[in-house]
């Protein structure tokens, strides 16, 4: 694979943070961004590299936050080639308390970001010829779990879902793919966050029996920014969560 120029959103911590440093670690120019600035300045420290890493702050539910992660890659490097969509927040919570503010959070933070992002990208990604964009969704989307509410998550997730086949069918002349990567339970801060104190305790969800690992994530995610022949898939990356289940 040549050598590409990526975006990811959410970086400084979990999988986006796995996915920027195996990019890196490939030889690519990488673009991370955060909304928490401390965060992600340790993590621009940590990752080194810095003549091929580049950091923007910035809310990404903001359209303003997407156009800028474009400007700074091609100000830097020349290009948008990759942009993986990954910032997003994901907690339950009973559906007879969600109000619209607590849904509006889900619909900006995740499928506005996502959406305007793409935008910002795939804008730049015309002038280029061709593009790859990688969305984080979920499984649960088309796999839903009785114990776990998460109406509000979910729903933002789905659209993010039904954006990437749309995008795939309309840019697919241009040489743009679009593809989502539904993770399982992976091992991440987003675990403790939602007070899951052994995400362990979850494997037996997967057919693997075994939560995955961001690094899990990352690794797809390479695959996919490489290939030019997959687009418009949202890949389960659950360990058979989807597939089927043990008894017992």
């Amino acid at each position: 694979m040549k050598t590409q120029t990526v975006i990811v959103t959410g970086a400084s911590t979990g999988i986006g943070k796995a996915i920027a440093t195996l990019f890196l670690e490939s030889g690519h120019n990488v673009v991370i961004n955060a909304a928490n600035e401390v965060n992600l300045n340790a993590t621009y420290q940590e990752l080194g590299r810095h003549d091929r890493l580049a950091l923007v702050v910035g809310d990404i539910s903001k359209p303003e936050t997407g156009r800028l992660l474009v400007e700074t890659a091609v100000a830097r490097f020349g290009a948008v080639d990759v942009l993986i969509n990954n910032a997003g927040i994901f907690e339950p919570k009973p559906f007879t308390d969600v109000d619209e503010a607590y849904l509006d959070g889900f619909l900006s933070i995740n499928l506005k970001g996502t959406f305007f992002t793409s935008q910002a990208a795939i804008r730049q990604m015309l002038k280029q010829g061709e593009g790859s964009i990688i969305n984080i969704g979920t499984v649960l989307v088309d796999h839903a779990i009785g114990g776990f509410p998460g109406t509000a998550p979910v729903v933002s997730k789905a659209g993010i879902h039904a954006l990437t086949k749309q995008l795939a069918a309309e840019f697919g002349k241009n040489n743009i793919r679009v593809n989502t990567i539904a993770p399982g339970i992976i091992r991440s801060p987003l675990q403790a966050k939602n007070g899951i104190s052994n995400a362990d305790s979850l494997a037996a969800l997967h057919l693997v029996d075994r939560i995955g690992e961001t690094s899990d994530v990352a690794e797809l995610a390479l695959y996919l920014a490489g290939s030019n022949f997959v687009t418009g898939e949202i890949i389960n990356l659950d360990g058979g969560h989807v597939a089927g289940h043990h008894l017992g």
